[in-house]
């Protein structure tokens, strides 16, 4: 069973999705601006992916642009951060038993299966 950590509104993480039901995945879905994530989960996550927190950040978002680019914080900062405004997570995230990547593109799913 796989989970997609998605955002209804963002395209990238429709067409996750839509890859997932085309290709008749077993997945769960968690719209994680609706259901936040809790530091744990986040972590989780982040190991899966083997990425650090400022890895998964969307430089593009409002709050990084204005308020955070160019500025240093320790993963435990980027963490807190990242579930005090959880737009800044990118998406769409599937999630494995054992692994996570980041579905950009949506064909990095198949990744989950290997």
């Amino acid at each position: 069973m796989l989970t997609i950590y998605h955002n209804p509104r963002c395209a990238k993480s429709r067409e996750g999705l839509n890859y997932l039901r085309e290709h008749r995945f077993a997945f769960e879905i968690v719209e994680y601006l609706e259901n936040p994530l809790t530091a744990n989960d986040l972590k989780r996550i982040l190991m899966k992916l083997n990425l650090k927190p400022v890895e998964v950040i969307r430089t593009q978002e409002e709050l990084f642009r204005k308020e955070l680019k160019g500025r240093s914080f320790t993963d435990e900062e980027w963490i807190d951060l990242i579930i005090a405004n959880p737009k800044l997570l990118q998406r769409p995230i599937v999630e494995s038993h054992y692994k996570a990547v980041i579905a950009i593109p949506a064909s990095r799913i198949q990744e989950l299966n290997k």
